[in-house]
């Protein structure tokens, strides 16, 4: 439960709530104001402002007096089952695997050409990445480092590639190791070529992330890279999540899809922001 709050944490406040909202919807399907304001022990006008900047990040349906939880519009009844046993796809890894797919392909193919044999490459949990992940069978040498259990389970059996999965915590329905249990392995590590994903990508708060317990790993991980590839569908871009973890001067690619909006693209590109755009049609 979060605590009640005290003056000068309230950002860590404000996202311990917003994973308490989510969570709840997990289990619940719906919340009231009402219900919300009694758990956290907050004013209703704290508990709108929590609904309205989930619901701006597309995490949560807001409803007159409260929140419903997000679910897929079209899907197999299968999936279905899936969404209904989760309450909710925002923590749900195989429901973010399915989503803009081929954006993703066209991504992890312009990200494949930067990899090199005898090179220690680091993938983080997203789904982005274990996209590219599937792409590695044609190297002869790789050490992977990744916080991705999908990552993980999809090239342990690679002869040619070492995969050293970071240690930390394992959240139900999510598809990476969270916290900084596994700092010290970082440390003695030299990762040549980072591959990175994100919820959001702004010019001022650069790379941003919800889960506050995994975005203090990435920032661990992207200290011990001498280079950063952030790989963007182009739907992240310019929407700004609950913490940043890497600041837009410190990215050396950005790697995304032909969605992106041409002025987005200009605006980026004259900041100086390295942008591959490939063709997903």
């Amino acid at each position: 439960m979060p605590s009640t709050p005290k003056e000068g944490i309230i950002i860590v406040l404000a996202i311990e709530r917003h994973k308490f909202i989510l969570n709840l919807l997990a289990e619940k399907g719906q919340v009231t104001t009402t219900e919300l304001c009694d758990a956290l022990s907050v004013s209703p006008a704290t508990i709108r402002n929590d609904l309205h900047k989930l619901h701006e990040q597309n995490l949560i349906h807001k409803t007159h007096g409260g929140a419903t939880c997000v679910l897929k519009k079209e899907s197999s009844s299968a999936e279905n089952d899936d969404a209904e046993a989760t309450g909710s796809n925002t923590f749900n890894f195989k429901t973010r695997e399915n989503k803009n797919s081929l954006q993703k392909q066209a991504i992890s193919d312009g990200a494949l050409q930067y990899i090199q044999n005898n090179q220690c490459i680091l993938l983080d949990g997203s789904s982005t990445a274990l996209s590219l992940a599937k792409k590695l069978k044609n190297f002869n040498k790789l050490i992977v480092i990744t916080n991705g259990i999908y990552t993980m389970l999809t090239l342990k059996e690679n002869p040619n590639i070492t995969v050293i999965l970071i240690g930390g915590i394992v959240t139900k329905y999510a598809g990476s190791v969270e916290g900084i249990l596994g700092l010290d392995l970082l440390n003695h590590i030299n990762i040549d070529l980072a591959f990175v994903s994100a919820n959001g990508f702004t010019l001022d708060e650069g790379l941003t992330d919800f889960n506050i317990y995994e975005v203090e790993l990435k920032r661990a991980m992207m200290k011990s890279s001498k280079r950063i590839i952030a790989l963007l569908d182009s739907s992240k871009f310019e929407n700004v999540s609950t913490a940043s973890f890497l600041p837009s001067k410190n990215i050396d690619m950005i790697i995304t899809d032909d969605g992106i909006d041409e002025s987005l693209l200009n605006k980026y590109l004259a900041k100086g922001i390295n942008i591959k755009v490939c063709p997903s049609r």
